[in-house]
């Protein structure tokens, strides 16, 4: 039986009412009862809202938080989460929260490092677009549409459902969501090829301030260009990008070899400085240093540090070996280490499953954090000297934990002008780091040892990189970053986080924001400003 348009407001309205009497919070019902205004009958809004009240609210809120630090009972929780699964569900939830006075954070994939799309210590809702993850493939044109909702790991799946010799510049980690890491830039292990992924969007959709759709002509240049590596919440909600499909071979190959410290860890990775960032744009390898248990013994062995040395090449065996055997030699990369695949199963293989693993697991969604997590970044301009190495590892290994990926620059990435997207992390740099410690154990004293280990190595890495100003990815938001600058003003203190991430293009990423969001509705801890005193 097909219920008319007013009989579904009746059962929406007595929904709400429900809602309302099992919550406390008038903001809550204010906001609630609002959204009422925005349900279709074709796309009713009520199946979207979870309240703390609601008996899936928890598992709601906790499905798409990816770092543990953020579950503790006195992380600050929504009054609501709004899981929208229509455009107009977006629309209505931004323009409530304005109505209401509530602030409002989006999350796609939940990766936030340091937690700003699902937490706030002033009232809040989440918007959360898991559900809007529709990705349309035109091999014609060789693009696709790509909902904000979807993660890089859908991404790469439905591309190769349709075509064996294309791919997209994009994360690793597949479970990463597009509306996030898009819009902070896109970074993958093809971007010395390719780009990052915001130089390959050519369209996008966003609902503004005012709760109206707007694409790339609508929208204009200045605001296509700022959400393309500045962040798009700061500047209102992407709802779908279009990006331009890349072309890639039949068969790649990958490998992974270890090398130990006693196996000449130490040169390989003071060589693969000199020459990473030059080899052939088909060719990434990334470094990545780690604490290593020497003993069976996982409690008291001895640590040491094996260095990773992972890589893509687009291309088949033969050809990678040739060319190694000639620019980095000293890597002594074995046939026995490489594998050859299918680009989309060199997917599953960076995202760290096991060779062989079906391309099915990019379609899966973890369902609750398990670990704890701390993140940084920097850039190396110059070559780090050898005992410098050593003695970076013997922080790490007195530390007991820690990583670090070192990903290389050079190709297109020092083609595109640093201003040419807000992004400006491009020629000049050898290779990003990204500083990673992980952890399993419950408790305010193991969280704060495990801060204060990765601050000790990042302090220790400031002579040996970028300086003024000293640069961060923004993808791996660092709220650190700025962390001295509590008596400067709200606006000088956003300059400090916000040259860090984006140099020059900080002051073009505030003029933009003054246009199109004056009175800061869209904010964050680290969030694009508005000019101060802007009438």
């Amino acid at each position: 039986m097909k219920l008319s348009s007013s009989t579904l407001l009746i059962i929406f309205s007595a929904l709400v009412l429900l809602v309302s009497c099992a919550t406390s919070s008038p903001a809550t019902d204010n906001f609630i009862q609002c959204l009422s205004n925005y349900s279709q009958p074709a796309n009713p809004i009520f199946e979207a809202i979870y309240t703390p009240k609601n008996s899936s609210f928890p598992s709601v809120l906790l499905s798409y938080i990816r770092n543990k630090r953020f579950t503790t009972p006195t992380t600050p929780k929504p009054l609501a989460i709004v899981t929208a699964m229509h455009e107009s569900h977006v629309q209505g939830t931004v323009l409530c929260a304005k109505n209401q006075g509530l602030q409002i954070r989006i999350r796609s994939g939940g990766h936030d490092y340091e937690g700003l799309s699902y937490v706030s210590y002033v009232p809040f809702v989440i918007l959360d677009m898991f559900n809007l993850r529709s990705i349309n493939i035109s091999l014609e044109d060789e693009t696709a549409w790509v909902q904000a909702g979807a993660t890089v790991g859908e991404v790469y799946y439905r591309i190769a459902e349709k075509s064996k010799e294309h791919g997209f510049s994009a994360a690793a980690c597949h479970s990463v969501g597009t509306g996030g890491h898009f819009s902070g830039g896109g970074y993958g292990n093809m971007m010395r090829k390719y780009g990052l992924s915001v130089d390959n969007v050519i369209d996008a959709q966003i609902v503004n301030v005012n709760g109206i759709i707007l694409d790339r002509k609508s929208m204009g240049e200045d605001l296509f260009w700022a959400i393309r590596g500045g962040g798009g919440a700061s500047f209102g909600v992407i709802l779908s990008w279009k990006i331009k499909l890349l072309r890639v071979p039949p068969i790649v190959t990958v490998f992974h070899a270890y090398r130990t410290l006693e196996q000449g860890a130490t040169d390989i990775a003071y060589q693969w400085q000199h020459v990473g960032h030059k080899l052939p744009e088909d060719l990434f390898i990334r470094v990545m240093p780690q604490v290593f248990n020497a003993s069976q013994d996982s409690q008291g062995g001895k640590k040491t540090v094996v260095i990773a040395f992972i890589g893509l090449f687009l291309g088949q065996t033969q050809g990678l070996l040739s060319l190694l055997n000639e620019s980095f030699p000293q890597l002594g990369l074995q046939q026995n280490e490489c594998n050859e695949m299918s680009w989309v199963e060199s997917t599953v293989f960076w995202a760290d499953h096991p060779i062989g693993t079906s391309i099915n697991v990019l379609l899966e969604r973890p369902k609750q954090p398990v670990i704890y997590y701390k993140g940084r970044s920097d850039y190396v301009k110059e070559v780090i000297p050898k005992e410098v190495l050593e003695s970076i590892w013997k922080l790490m290994i007195h530390g007991g934990i820690g990583w670090m990926q070192w990903n290389p620059y050079g190709g297109r990435m020092q083609e595109i002008s640093e201003s040419e997207t807000p992004f400006p992390h491009r020629a000049g740099n050898l290779f990003l780091i990204q500083y990673g410690f992980n952890w399993l154990e419950d408790g305010i004293d193991v969280t704060n040892k495990n801060l204060n280990l990765s601050k000790a190595l990042h302090d220790a890495m400031t002579p040996y990189v970028s300086k003024s100003p000293r640069e961060a990815f923004f993808c791996y938001r660092d709220l650190d970053v700025g962390a001295n600058s509590d008596n400067y003003t709200s606006f000088d203190k956003a300059k400090v986080y916000g040259v860090t991430y984006f140099k020059g293009n900080f002051e073009r990423l505030v003029r933009v924001k003054t246009m199109v969001d004056p009175n800061n509705f869209f904010k964050n801890e680290q969030s694009i400003p508005p000019l101060p005193n802007y009438k």
